[in-house]
């Protein structure tokens, strides 16, 4: 059973960094192509999945 559990966190842990590396790309390229500035786009980047969802619900 322990076995199981190791596994079971090792898939979730590889999935969460997955999905921030996901967010901060998906918030760069859309701050990019909205700003067309690289230090907005790192910024945007840094807050990732919060500037993603703004840019959702403002535009």
């Amino acid at each position: 059973m322990d076995e199981n559990n190791g596994r079971s966190q090792t898939i979730v842990k590889n999935s969460v960094k997955t999905g921030i590396s996901f967010g901060s790309a998906l918030a760069m390229v859309i701050s990019f192509s909205t700003w067309h500035s690289v230090g907005w786009a790192i910024l945007h980047g840094i807050f990732s999945w919060l500037y993603v969802i703004y840019y959702i619900i403002r535009y």
